[in-house]
């Protein structure tokens, strides 16, 4: 199929048996590239109930049609494992310049298996996958780990290109939020792919290669990249991410009364103006940075200008670790939330993750279920314990497992906030209802992106406090989402490729048709198929549901989301998804395509 190399790579890391596989047009049709991909590479080469850290769990990259193209916001690849944070379907995704060395070497999808009995790197090109010692990475943060990896093995060669990913000592401890990092601040986030990725004692992956995919129609491809340029010069959306990147989420959120306050007992931060775009533009010196392939720059390339943290440069803080070590950990300084953002990045934490578990281990003390000196707005204590736990030194080994092995050693567990073991981002789903319903049905745990329906609720496309016929307008968010997954295309561009718009991306990239129907069919089809990963790891309907504080606990506005209000919502999200009651999809296991 066009758009496509139609080439997985098998990689077995114990043995460095490396097999390349070819595949015809039909096993690509219902699933595009990307997600719908590596979903079925997984259903197909997982052992069904297989521990997430077992040699024979997959860790899979992957990219998609688009990637390689001139199609804006195309720089993107994703990484597929069985989670070690929830146990359930993993999926991650990271742009930068990375996602076209990866592609650049002439597969789809890569999978890899198995451990190595020392620290390795490893070189990947379109004819070769070489293995090396990295003994002496050992311990090194993400920053030095991919300059020295580049440095030594990427050879520099006309018209090629090259990247590398990487873990930093808390992939290498496998702590079980672990992230995969490219570009130095990119990075695979969320659902522990960089504690998989540590587990088969792999410190780096390094892409080189020359190899492109051919188009359907690169007149066309060539075209809906222009018009799109001329388009965005006007739109209000590409405007203020240039100005302000996600940080202008902190004014809307905590307006909205929805920005998660003091371990999520409150909907807004009274300091929340010292953490805001506002302040951050005045503080740093800012840059806007993008991916390739990006119009929006919405990457915040900042120097902290004075203070204990003079010079230090990361590219952030985001939106979400604002909320997390901000809002959550109640840190009126935008300047020591940097200071956080920049130790995650070079220990290889997710941090959206890291701040949940901090705001929680900062209760759990003042509740006296443990011994430790943290309170909230207290910087210098978080950071040590962010330390602790990607070194697994004292109770940062207990955090290191994951919110529900720490609210269970702790008896805290009608306190922890997560859903199927994933910490929820910074939109409280007491006031963004159909967010609520986003987070208890989302396949990797309690995630804003697989919908974005928090863009829905604050713009006033819907009212965030109703119920009906919420189902039906997230379905037609996620379905979209999916098929930018499977492509692979950065989620910011959602405003900017409506259906139609989609449709003609897929047509001219592949040659599939374009109509909403059949690109429907295809991105339920996909759902259908995470469904049944999922399902068969011991996935119930009880796991789509909502920690009991979001039932119980109004927050000071008044705002709750009842147990009644999120049952209706699931049922009806079952059956416009065509699952049983039970959320089992129709026709049982899908055909493996192999």
């Amino acid at each position: 199929m066009k758009g496509l190399f139609n080439r997985i790579l098998i990689i077995d890391i114990s043995t460095e048996d490396v097999e390349a596989r070819d595949f015809p047009d039909d096993f690509f049709e219902n699933c595009i590239g990307g997600k719908g991909l590596a979903t079925r590479l997984l259903l197909h080469f997982n052992p069904a109930g297989i521990d997430p850290f077992d040699p024979e769990n997959f860790l899979i990259f992957a990219t998609g049609p688009v990637t390689g193209s001139t199609i804006w916001g195309s720089s993107r690849y994703g990484v597929f494992t069985k989670s070690p944070q929830t146990g359930f379907y993993s999926e991650s995704y990271s742009g930068g310049r990375v996602p076209e060395a990866v592609s650049s070497t002439g597969y789809d999808a890569i999978l890899i298996k198995g451990k190595s009995s020392k620290l390795r790197v490893l070189v990947i090109t379109p004819n070769q996958v070489s293995f090396h010692d990295a003994e002496e990475l050992r311990g090194m943060d993400t920053y030095r780990t991919e300059d020295t990896v580049v440095e030594r093995f990427g050879k520099k060669q006309k018209g090629w290109k090259t990247g590398a990913v990487v873990i930093g000592p808390a992939g290498e401890n496998m702590v079980s939020f672990a992230v995969i990092e490219n570009d130095y601040w990119r990075s695979a986030g969320r659902t522990g792919t960089g504690a998989v990725m540590g587990s088969k004692g792999l410190k780096a992956i390094l892409f080189t290669g020359n190899r492109t995919r051919d188009v359907y129609d690169g007149a066309a491809v060539r075209e809906i990249s222009r018009n799109l340029s001329k388009d965005a010069k006007d739109n209000t959306a590409v405007q203020n991410y240039r100005a302000v990147g996600t940080t202008g989420m902190v004014r809307a959120i905590n307006q909205a009364e929805a920005f998660p306050t003091r371990y999520w007992s409150e909907g807004s931060f009274e300091n929340w103006t010292e953490i805001s775009a506002d302040t951050l533009h005045k503080s740093f010196e800012v840059t806007p940075h993008s991916c390739l392939k990006c119009l929006l720059a919405c990457g915040r390339l900042s120097t902290v200008k004075s203070g204990r943290h003079a010079g230090l440069r990361i590219e952030g803080p985001e939106y979400e670790t604002i909320f997390s070590f901000g809002g959550l950990c109640c840190i009126s300084s935008i300047d020591e939330i940097a200071y956080l953002n920049d130790i995650c990045d070079r220990l290889g934490l997710d941090t959206i993750s890291a701040g949940n578990l901090c705001a929680f281990t900062i209760e759990a003390a003042r509740r006296k279920r443990i011994d430790y000196e943290i309170d909230y707005g207290k910087a210098e204590a978080i950071a040590g314990l962010l330390h602790q736990i990607a070194f697994r030194q004292g109770i940062g080994d207990i955090l290191a497992r994951g919110i529900r092995s720490a609210a269970k050693e702790w008896d805290l567990e009608d306190l922890a906030i997560h859903v199927k073991g994933l910490e929820p981002a910074g939109y409280d789903p007491r006031v963004l209802k159909g967010m609520g319903l986003g987070y208890a049905t989302s396949d990797r745990g309690a995630c804003h992106l697989r919908t974005t329906f928090y863009k829905a609720e604050l713009s006033g496309l819907v009212d965030a406090s109703e119920i009906k016929g919420k189902a039906q307008m997230l379905i037609d968010f996620e379905d979209r989402l999916t098929l930018f997954d499977s492509l692979i295309l950065c989620r910011f561009y959602r405003d900017l490729y409506p259906w139609d718009q989609l449709g003609d991306i897929i047509n001219a990239l592949t040659g599939l048709p374009g109509d909403r129907e059949f690109l429907s069919r295809i991105a339920s089809s996909i759902s259908d198929d995470v469904r049944r990963f999922n399902i068969r790891e011991g996935l119930t309907r009880q796991d789509d549901s909502l920690p009991s504080r979001f039932h119980r606990e109004p927050i000071s506005s008044g705002h709750i989301i009842t147990e009644d209000e999120l049952t209706f919502m699931i049922d009806d999200y079952y059956m416009l998804r065509g699952w049983d009651k039970e959320g089992r999809p129709a026709g049982g296991e899908p055909k493996s395509g192999t």
